[in-house]
């Protein structure tokens, strides 16, 4: 059976000494009286929730999955799974970063991504309940009318109600221009709704008395293609003026997807007939209000990804430890047993130290978009909402893709750590590679990041976005340049920072001319701009590291920091040289291929 320990430490020298949180938020008057007590309050309950509440249904629930009832279009889910939600709700987890406003503790975004990343540690299928609904909470409190927040963000904060966002239609996923979903205009303002989504996660449940459901449609006289998608809140059940439930509505689920993980999270396909909706902004813009949610979404997948990272490399290290094979090559260590623990092969090491060097970027990358989301959200000074809410923007393809591309890796690894005890169910392993393989694929495929960061957020705005980031490498650079205790750290982000000018510049030539460049460089592209990031902040953590360390403080955890950023820098950066030769490589033996693939 598989463990899981909250990562409370690497959390708190995130927080508190890498990016000192509590010093940033002095200037957000909506927080500045949140201090590092607090913080560490909040996550030490949030972590002891995780571990002990939801970390133990994770294999039963995939075990015993969701039914429907195919007659009342009622979904049960697994044993416990009610019951921890119910947990979760008197805790005022829900509420954690909600606006006071609607019932919200208004507590930084910061600490509610943390809170998520143990959540999904812990039990990734159980999580997207009540994460789908924070998204939903984000696109009403940003374009919803004060009618309908008043109406539904006090129960979504508190979590008495759920949301989810249904978007993908059995015809089309990615390319929304395509759905087919109409909404008819009513007499007294609302819309009737017929069509049919899929793959809505959590789209129906027994943990709340109502669901939210934020609907993807066209008015009659839309235009045609994406331009034409307006954004519809249509409930499970109507809500009368009172604020209390109404008639059921007519959408249901009319069946849960048979997969390869997640299997507790019911996955429904959803049919609206005649169901009644209201608006949520102007007409035909509905795709504007949904990016809201589809990009918390986006960040939510990363930190899914990030969760199973952690716990998988957790129970990989632990095995290691104990499991005894073969000698090591470079003489016997433990000489009271017959063989060695496998630890000492230099082999697994690599393995354990992907998925530690991954886990720790990643969640240094987590945290540092939450914290630039607090700023672009709350901070006074208008450039610095403007310069965070540019990086969130560049950022987010690369938490969304470069994260849940390195957790594939990760909890592969971590399982081949196993053996042949990885593939057999009781280890828990095989559930967390099941679990991740979705998060390459949903909130827009990996590809799709890429193609949006490349085309949209770098060559779409001149590099003004990407030149930003290169400001804080060329800020760091300045601080450390002259320290050779750094300079192991520096040098190589330093380097890749001015490679990147030219590579992003060569593709955007090439992309002028034939605009497939784009589209066969992208994948490659993200995954340098990932290192970049990660290149930065391993050396931002470097840098706190040598410098604890020099002040006389002898936890060995900073030792352990210098020692994964070593090896990150090592082994795992230098793929950025093959991926920018393979970008360059062009699209002609990509698009040349019609015999190939005929």
């Amino acid at each position: 059976m598989p463990s899981y320990n909250p990562p409370l430490r690497d959390m708190q020298f995130l927080m508190h000494e890498v990016f000192k949180v509590t010093d940033a938020y002095q200037a957000m008057p909506q927080h500045a009286e949140v201090d590092a007590d607090t913080i560490n309050a909040v996550l030490e309950e949030a972590g002891k929730f995780a571990a002990n509440v939801t970390f133990p249904l994770n294999i039963s629930g995939d075990e015993e999955g969701c039914h429907l009832d195919k007659t009342t279009h009622e979904v049960t889910t697994p044993k416990g799974y009610k019951e921890a939600y119910a947990q979760f709700v008197e805790g005022g987890w829900p509420a954690l970063s909600c606006d006071t406003k609607y019932g919200g503790q208004g507590l930084p975004f910061v600490v509610n991504s943390a809170l998520y990343e143990m959540l999904n540690s812990a039990n990734q299928a159980w999580t997207m309940y009540p994460g789908l609904s924070h998204g939903a909470y984000e696109a009403l409190h940003a374009h919803g009318s004060p009618e309908l927040q008043a109406k539904y963000l006090p129960k979504l904060t508190s979590g008495e109600w759920t949301g989810t966002m249904c978007l993908t239609e059995p015809h089309c996923g990615t390319d929304l221009g395509l759905l087919r979903s109409k909404a008819e205009p009513q007499a007294d303002g609302s819309y009737k709704i017929t069509g049919n989504k899929i793959f809505i996660s959590a789209g129906e449940h027994d943990f709340t008395s109502n669901i939210v459901h934020l609907v993807l449609a066209r008015l009659p006289d839309a235009p045609a293609g994406s331009k034409g998608i307006s954004l519809f809140v249509v409930p499970k059940y109507l809500v009368n003026a009172d604020g209390s439930l109404g008639a059921r509505n007519g959408i249901y689920c009319g069946g849960l997807e048979h997969k390869m993980g997640i299997k507790s999270n019911a996955t429904a396909q959803i049919v609206m007939e005649d169901a009644v909706g209201e608006l949520v902004g102007q007409p035909n813009k509905g795709l504007q209000a949904m990016f809201v949610m589809m990009n918390a979404a986006r960040l939510g997948v990363g930190n899914q990804s990030l969760g199973l990272t952690e716990v998988a490399f957790q129970n990989a290290l632990a095995y290691a430890k104990d499991r005894l094979q073969m000698r090591s090559l470079s003489g016997t260590k433990a000489k009271d047993k017959p063989a060695d623990p496998i630890i000492v092969h230099p082999d697994v090491r690599r393995m354990l130290l992907t998925a530690k060097a991954y886990a720790e970027g990643g969640r240094a990358l987590s945290t540092f978009c939450a914290l630039l989301i607090d700023q672009e959200l709350n901070h006074p000074d208008e450039k610095v909402r403007s310069d965070s809410a540019d990086l969130v923007a560049l950022l987010t393809p690369i938490v969304k893709a470069f994260l849940t591309d390195n957790g594939w890796i990760a909890t592969t690894q971590s399982q081949q750590v196993f053996g042949g005890h990885g593939f057999i169910k009781e280890w828990g392993m095989e559930q967390y590679v099941r679990d991740n393989r979705i998060n390459m694929i949903y909130e827009g495929t990996n590809g799709v990041q890429a193609l949006d960061l490349l085309g949209r957020k770098v060559l779409g705005n001149q590099g003004a976005s990407l030149k930003k980031f290169g400001k804080l490498i060329a800020k760091l650079v300045e601080e450390e340049g002259v320290n050779e205790k750094m300079s192991e750290f520096i040098t190589p982000v330093a380097m890749l920072g001015e490679q990147m000018t030219k590579f992003t510049t060569e593709i955007g030539f090439k992309g002028m001319q034939n605009p497939d460049e784009v589209g066969a460089a992208s994948v490659d592209y993200l995954r340098v701009a990932g290192h970049l990031v990660f290149g930065y902040l391993f050396a931002r953590m470097a840098q706190v590291s040598l410098r604890a360390i020099a002040d006389g403080n002898t936890d060995p955890f900073y030792v352990a920091k210098l020692q994964v950023a070593r090896f990150y820098f090592a082994k795992l950066f230098p793929e950025t040289a093959t991926l920018m030769r393979t970008a360059r490589a062009g699209g002609k033996t990509l698009m040349d291929s019609d015999a190939a693939l005929a």
